[in-house]
């Protein structure tokens, strides 16, 4: 892979719903197409490809058979599963750098939250232990 070349469905780059989404479209699916072969709910389908949960083995096995990808490539990105578009363009590769930076901001959210979550424990304990040295 060259410096232009951009892994689209590589774990740095794509999520398991990402690739869901990918692979589902590529296969011309729609959501609830899908939702019906695997017997589940379009929400369900919805859920996966927007990361906000993950289907059970026995779902994920035959979402990858109907797909044709690997579980491993829709679990990681890695084995058996699509390349990215052809012919990249700069503006594909700049929103693929807007995403990860994106993302780099969402985990260093989730450490900040819980960080101030830390801290506001820590400052509820002093405030008690205050309080009861006051009594």
């Amino acid at each position: 892979m060259t410096d232009n070349d951009t892994d689209w469905y590589g774990p740095d780059a794509a999520t398991f719903g990402d690739r869901v989404a990918g692979a589902r479209e590529a296969s011309g699916m729609t959501q609830a197409q899908l939702a019906r072969r695997l017997g589940v709910k379009k929400t369900t389908v919805r859920g996966w490809e927007e990361d906000l949960s993950e289907p059970r083995a026995n779902k994920l096995s035959m979402m990858a058979g109907l797909l044709n990808v690997s579980i491993m490539w829709l679990l990681t990105g890695e084995g058996d599963g699509m390349d990215g578009p052809a012919n990249e363009t700069t503006e594909a590769q700049d929103l693929a750098a807007v995403l990860g930076e994106l993302r780099a901001i969402r985990a260093d959210m989730r450490a900040t939250g819980e960080r101030a979550a830390r801290l506001e424990k820590r400052v509820k304990q002093l405030l008690e232990q205050s309080e009861q040295a006051q009594v």
